[in-house]
């Protein structure tokens, strides 16, 4: 009977790891040297993802997007909405949505995926997800 109890147990637990949310607060990281570059806010809304920055760690408090185009060109980055319409695949994937790097104010369509080690995958590219850019987020605490 105690068997049964310890397998049922880890069979909700694997099950309940398996779908993690990836809503909640991410840090971004530079390609490169590694620093922290934002603090971005993953929140649902009408059944589809979306991302906000709440504090770039890169420019100053009250910085606007220049390079962004149409509604978003001039808008603070803090508050700026740079990932839109993401919605979960059956590979626990998330896709057919879009992603904005604020620094060039281009948008590139987007996957995100969580991974293993309780990072998320974001994925940018253009056309083809063979043409692009990865980064690994850190879940903020």
């Amino acid at each position: 009977m105690k068997l049964l109890y310890i397998f049922i147990l880890s069979a909700v637990c694997s099950v309940a790891l398996s779908a993690q949310s990836i809503t909640g607060s991410w840090h971004t990281y530079d390609d490169e040297t590694n620093e922290k570059k934002a603090l971005v806010s993953i929140y649902e809304q009408d059944n589809r993802l979306f991302a906000k920055i709440i504090k770039s760690y890169i420019s100053d408090s009250d910085a606007l997007c220049e390079k962004c185009k149409g509604d978003k060109k001039g808008n603070p980055i803090a508050g700026l909405i740079i990932i839109e319409d993401m919605m979960l695949q059956e590979d626990d994937q998330y896709s057919d949505g879009t992603i904005l790097d604020p620094e060039n104010g281009k948008v590139y369509r987007c996957n995100l995926q969580l991974g293993d080690d309780g990072r998320l995958k974001v994925r940018g590219y253009i056309g083809f997800s063979l043409i692009g850019r990865t980064q690994y987020w850190k879940r903020a605490e």
